[in-house]
């Protein structure tokens, strides 16, 4: 039986062969799931009981994602993706909701940024290398229009702060053009299209507890998942892996975790290391190759802030919040444009918006982000933590509390809370490039709910120079294999299609081999990241 140290998508994948894998997972913090976490907060002040931090949804793109959801008894709720990006004055203010004054001034170098993304594509091994701030000019873009209309656009994506200049414009391609990463639709008019539906997660805390629960179950115990316990390095031979770890202290719903305890060895056959780059080396040490160190060592992370409020003072001086008419694009209004008058008639009734975003006004390629997530998360509006239709089939209904399931204010579907009663999160990114320009202390500290510390990756064109296309050199080499979304972009369905992809290569099935749209990204994934394709018997077609 094959010894695996793994990560949480990879266990899924070998809980289906108990019989050939035996296989250890251990997580430092007292959670599953990484960022993706839950947090409580008072639902008699805020109409809900907790709120979704770090991941708050994704494109219905994200089918791998989706599909462990249903797997496990959970959906994910549909809902507009509505930007509000800059402040309320004519100067600034653009949204995929309804054209503005913005949208009309910068309408030829829309128009001409649709071909561009065309060419980027045919040419994709060339732009990967070329940053946003060198491709806009080399095609004839004005200043303006990148710091009005592509930066916000850029960093709304990947949260990337003062990084956004130095974005792959191959990348910026992918997720307007690439069935499994986009998120909009170009448009040649108003450069986004429409509004796309995403889909809310469902309460991700019960998620990892139920995809806990369905792997220990459906291994008979061949695969354990261990909290509380770090590993501090590893040593690797020809023959096989050492694995030193300790306990960490930690909280599990509210309760202190024993720990730290003694060191503890133990030997395995392989190694996933479903980290963050850096972490991965500070584990191998100085048992990592001169390739692991070139690769890993290329990976540069930027430390943000969220802070969770319901300061909506602070909302409102620096953002539109609400829809306000004088904001209308004038020239569609003297043509009588019936698109956009539907759009303005949608607009007056509907404007919420999920997404705020805004540059500071010393340095436009810096960005500050914020989300409603009174807005965007469901269960502000009664639905279940499970989702529409989800029965958390793992979950112990009857001993659950309620907030575990719903959230204690009952808002009929079309009704909202007002904004005095929303909760809010404001992103201040890349604390060591851009904390001069931060307006944190404009936040009243009696609104402030919860502030947190993320690590983010940036996704700067060295990325896709130097770690992306070598990946595939160092997974499976020394028996190890490396798991994140880091590997490739920051998203979660690449951080979940990563542990699939290295448990197959350890010799586990693709457990959603049978979805066209679950294999797609899969196999791309596959052969980008570890330069193999998938086994003949899963492949379809005339070229299998």
């Amino acid at each position: 039986m094959l010894r695996v140290f793994s990560g949480m998508s990879a266990a899924l994948a070998f809980s289906q062969h108990p019989d050939r894998f035996e296989v250890k997972l251990y997580e430092r913090s007292a959670n599953l799931g990484g960022m993706a976490t839950s947090e409580a907060i008072d639902s008699a002040k805020y109409g809900a009981s907790y709120v979704n931090d770090g991941v708050q949804g994704g494109s219905p793109a994200f089918a791998n994602t989706f599909a462990i959801f249903e797997k496990l008894g959970f959906q994910g709720s549909e809902v507009g993706f509505q930007i509000s990006f800059g402040r309320d004055s004519q100067e600034e203010f653009w949204s995929n909701v309804f054209p503005s004054e913005v949208i009309d001034k910068f309408g030829p170098d829309i128009k001409k940024f649709g071909k561009v993304l065309k060419i980027i594509k045919s040419m994709e091994p060339v732009f990967a290398f070329i940053p946003v701030s060198k491709m806009l000019p080399m095609f004839g873009f004005s200043q303006d229009f990148g710091e009005r209309i592509v930066y916000p656009l850029v960093a709304l994506f990947f949260g990337t702060g003062n990084q956004t200049p130095y974005i792959s414009s191959a990348i910026l391609e992918r997720v307007f053009m690439d069935p499994s990463m986009k998120l909009f639709e170009y448009s040649s008019s108003s450069f986004l299209a429409s509004i796309p539906e995403m889909r809310a997660f469902p309460r991700l805390s019960l998620v990892y507890e139920a995809w806990k629960k369905e792997v220990e179950e459906k291994s008979n115990g061949s695969v354990s998942i261990v909290t509380c316990r770090e590993v501090t390095q590893v040593k690797r031979t020809r023959k096989s892996v050492t694995v030193w770890s300790r306990k960490t202290r930690g909280t599990n719903n509210d309760q202190e975790v024993e720990g730290p305890g003694t060191e503890m060895m133990e030997e395995f056959d392989q190694l996933i290391l479903a980290v963050d780059a850096d972490a991965a080396l500070n584990i191998l040490n100085q048992d990592a190759s001169w390739m692991e160190k070139r690769v890993l060592g290329n990976v540069k992370y930027l430390w943000d802030i969220t802070i969770t409020h319901n300061d909506l003072d602070y909302m409102k001086k620096y953002y539109c919040l609400e829809y306000d008419p004088s904001l209308r694009s004038k020239k569609r209004l003297e043509e009588r444009d019936e698109e956009a008058l539907k759009q303005f008639d949608f607009a007056e009734k509907n404007f919420r918006p999920l997404y705020y975003v805004r540059s500071y006004p010393s340095d436009k390629t810096k960005i500050e982000m914020s989300f409603d997530l009174t807005n965007y998360q469901p269960q502000f509006k009664g639905e279940s933590a499970y989702g529409p239709g989800g029965s958390g089939r793992h979950n112990e209904r009857d001993e659950s509390p309620s907030e575990d399931t719903h959230s204690d204010r009952k808002v009929p579907k079309d009704e909202y809370p007002p904004l005095s009663d929303h909760v809010f999160q404001t992103i201040f990114l890349d604390k060591h490039g851009s904390e001069e320009l931060w307006t944190r202390d404009d936040i009243a500290k009696d609104k402030v709910i919860l502030e947190k510390w993320w690590k983010q990756q940036s996704h700067r064109w060295q990325h896709y120079a130097g770690t992306v296309p070598w990946m595939m050199w160092i997974n499976g080499r020394n028996r190890t294999h490396y798991a994140g979304a880091w590997t490739i972009l920051n998203m979660h369905e690449i951080a979940v299609v990563s542990g699939f992809a290295a448990a197959y290569r350890l010799g586990a099935e693709y457990p959603f081999k049978d979805s066209e749209e679950c294999k797609r990204l899969f196999t791309l994934y596959l052969g980008a990241s570890h330069g193999v394709r998938m086994r003949s018997g899963d492949r379809q077609g005339l070229f299998k």
